[in-house]
């Protein structure tokens, strides 16, 4: 009853700072809507309001050639009142769904998985923060808060995938098939997580299903996948009344054709490309983006978890829209991790590096765009800056874990340094 009445004094008091934020300063929900850190052309709710505009008058949400969400969220932000007239029920739906996702987070850690697979047991799993304190360092993260505040529509992404998680360390395979599905559906990248999450639930399997084979298992939740994305695009189409809203929401994030700028890397380098090349280096990024997931998935597939969190560390760093969400769900998926952070050579330098490009990165856009004093590159090198700290972030905890590894393997170099020859 003691970690009940804990765990409601903790999702209570979240609940209060963004509704306290929310009402106390009117004007901060527009503002960081407005911030390229948090909104992208993607996940913009200002872009989600034109589109219901649009959607609630009869006309196509993609006609204007703003709108590039998932077709499904016009329903059901048009159950709610105008959020111009009566913004409290957009504030508690993002309140609600940021609860749930910390909800979603205290059940993975719960499930010891991180410390303890199938296949992998750290001599150092002991050495943990409970599930409570991961809880609160994601709800009281400023990036949560901030991108709370800012109302994008990854907020739901990020709630989809943790709940993903949450039901693959439970074997539960057709409902975390589902979540994926429905991440995947709102963003399309998700899909890429797929492989490390089938592997963690089938480890976590119900002994029911032992018996079952890995390959008739990965046929089987492909299916589940598979189906439910297609239920998801039919009930999408049969809302807006045709298929045209594939190139609008996908096709955007494959081909890139709003370069509005972001945190990522990709908006700068495709703006100064020339057209000739375009499609070739779209192929390249896309293809080095998805490289990571069959290596990575092999090599360390006995933490399967682990896998899924290096993945969400790599998708904030190089997918095409990202955004402080992106960064916000991997440092609380990292946070299941305590017991590789001695391991950790970086840690300062990485610590150092993402508050210093957190500092500089709005004085830098604020120069160029409003004081007109600096140019694209002021903002673009900050964002160089952002990306290398998340880059030695991914790069060390993935030394980390494969240390740990090689220590059980060989105890007898426990402790020594390590040298590349």
């Amino acid at each position: 009853m003691g970690i009940d009445r804990r765990k409601a004094g903790l999702f209570g008091a979240a609940a209060a700072i963004r509704l306290l934020l929310f009402t106390s300063f009117p004007g901060l929900p527009d503002l960081m809507t407005a911030r390229v850190e948090i909104s992208t052309p993607v996940t913009s709710f200002k872009r989600l309001q034109e589109g219901l505009f649009l959607y609630n008058h009869n006309v196509s949400p993609y006609d204007g050639g703003v709108y590039h969400q998932a077709p499904l969220l016009l329903p059901l932000f048009s159950l709610l009142p105008s959020s111009a007239t009566y913004p409290a029920f957009t504030y508690l739906l993002y309140i609600l769904v940021d609860l749930l996702s910390a909800n979603a987070l205290m059940k993975i850690a719960d499930s010891g998985e991180a410390g303890s697979s199938k296949h992998y047991a750290s001599p150092r799993k002991d050495k943990k923060w409970s599930s409570l304190a991961i809880a609160a360092a994601f709800l009281l993260n400023p990036f949560t808060i901030a991108t709370c505040i800012g109302r994008p529509t990854s907020v739901f992404t990020t709630c989809a995938i943790l709940h993903a998680i949450s039901k693959a360390v439970v074997g539960s395979s057709f409902t975390s098939a589902f979540a994926i599905s429905f991440a995947a559906y709102l963003s399309m990248y998700p899909i890429l997580l797929f492989p490390p999450l089938v592997l963690l639930c089938y480890d976590r399997r119900p002994p029911s299903k032992q018996s079952e084979s890995l390959t008739a298992f990965v046929l089987g939740n492909m299916v589940a996948v598979g189906g439910s994305i297609y239920s998801l695009l039919h009930m999408s189409s049969l809302i807006t009344g045709s298929w045209e809203f594939l190139p609008s929401t996908y096709g955007v994030q494959l081909l890139l054709p709003d370069l509005t700028p972001n945190v990522g890397l990709w908006w700068y380098f495709f703006i100064e490309m020339f057209d000739s090349f375009r499609s070739f280096f779209l192929g390249v990024f896309w293809l080095h983006l998805s490289s990571y997931v069959g290596g990575l998935t092999i090599r360390v597939r006995r933490q399967p978890l682990f896998v899924l969190t290096i993945i969400l560390g790599i998708f904030a760093i190089f997918k095409p829209y990202p955004s402080i969400s992106d960064t916000s769900l991997f440092l609380a998926m990292l946070s299941l991790y305590k017991h590789i952070f001695p391991l950790m050579r970086y840690t300062f330098l990485v610590s150092s590096t993402v508050l210093y490009a957190t500092l500089l990165g709005p004085a830098f856009y604020y120069l160029w765009i409003y004081a007109g004093s600096g140019n694209a590159n002021f903002f673009y090198a900050i964002t160089l800056v952002w990306s290398l700290g998340l880059s030695l972030l991914v790069s060390d905890s993935l030394y980390a874990v494969l240390r740990d590894e090689w220590e059980v393997e060989r105890p007898e170099m426990k402790g020594k340094e390590i040298r590349q020859i």
